[in-house]
């Protein structure tokens, strides 16, 4: 199978693709292997983390590889960034354009050509502040 050929399609990859682009939650590997194997109880892990990386490659899914996180992955392969919840790992799309290009904005580090970026926010997601809040206010009584 050439890099540049078609891919075939295999029932392993189309369940994964399936699977990927039915959720949001931008799942790992494990996760993924998991939904998976209720349609395909025979697949193997192996299997799932081989195909996750063919497709990557080819540009079909985003692999994510966010800072103090397993590597996730996005069936949505459009330009787009990601927040991460500091407490609870939770990785989110985060809507909208940059208010600059940043390959502009730094075309002139160091003399490097600039060919793409990685733009990750963290914070901390709605549920882990509502857990929060919730700890705090009983702490309090």
């Amino acid at each position: 199978m050439s890099q540049t050929g078609a891919l075939r399609q295999t029932q392993q990859r189309v369940a994964l693709l399936d699977e990927l682009r039915r959720t949001k939650s931008h799942p790992t590997a494990d996760e993924l292997y998991q939904l998976v194997k209720r349609r395909l109880p025979r697949i193997s892990l192996a299997t799932v983390y081989r195909n996750l990386e063919l497709l990557s490659r080819r540009g079909i899914i985003r692999k994510l590889d966010l800072a103090g996180a397993q590597r996730r992955f996005d069936g949505d392969n459009t330009s787009h960034h990601h927040v991460r919840c500091i407490r609870c790992g939770r990785v989110d799309d985060v809507a909208g354009e940059l208010p600059i290009s940043v390959e502009q904005a730094f075309s002139d580090t160091h003399g490097y050509q600039i060919t793409g970026y990685r733009l990750e926010l963290v914070g901390v997601c709605p549920q882990c502040q509502s857990e929060q809040d919730h700890d705090a206010h009983r702490d309090q009584t």
